[in-house]
């Protein structure tokens, strides 16, 4: 008997880029292509391993977040604590650097570090159990050394957390999870 391909469902957003690239946003491919990218098909086919891998991973993702619960007591008032205390704990341990730092609801990130040391952090990681809340912190923290995602930056996560590919998992478990609860709401 012969297997179907599964057929990719994807949307398409043309930007004025040089490259073309794949994101998911919310379980939903995305091709970033430049304005005058014509084959759209090809570059799928091209990263078919890729997308196939990243939509087991989003669909174990899914099915695990239906066993977790959020932290639905913990304040923004206490968020910003528990993220200051973290912050100076990680400052003398590793001695990063932070300029100031910003709380916000962000879409699509836990939290970002900028090229002048500032730290913005989600206000949705309030919902997150206490460990992946450092864990968050010292991985935005760690761009003070390294600014990629590259080799050099996963060693200096593996020095607090060897574990790092289990604690990125749970992230996206978490997010798919109050995005849910999100959208219920409305």
């Amino acid at each position: 008997m012969e297997e179907k391909a599964k057929t990719i469902k994807y949307e398409v957003d043309y930007r004025d880029i040089k490259y073309p690239r794949l994101e998911y946003k919310m379980g939903t491919l995305l091709l970033v292509l430049p304005k005058d990218y014509k084959d759209a098909t090809s570059l799928i086919e091209k990263h078919k391993k890729w997308i196939t891998k990243k939509e087991q991973m989003i669909a174990e993702a899914l099915e695990e977040a239906k066993e977790k619960t959020l932290n639905l007591t913990r304040t923004e008032k206490e968020l910003k604590n528990l993220t200051h205390s973290i912050i100076e704990e990680y400052k003398k341990e590793f001695n990063f650097e932070i300029n100031k730092i910003f709380f916000r609801k962000m879409k699509t990130k836990w939290a970002s570090y900028s090229p002048k040391g500032n730290l913005t952090i989600n206000t949705l990681l309030r919902y997150l159990p206490k460990r992946l809340i450092k864990y968050v912190i010292f991985h935005e923290t760690a761009h003070s050394i390294e600014r990629r995602h590259n080799e050099n930056f996963w060693k200096i996560i593996s020095q607090k957390y060897v574990n790092h590919e289990r604690m990125e998992k749970e992230l996206l478990i978490y997010w798919f999870l109050i995005k849910g609860i999100e959208n219920e709401r409305k």
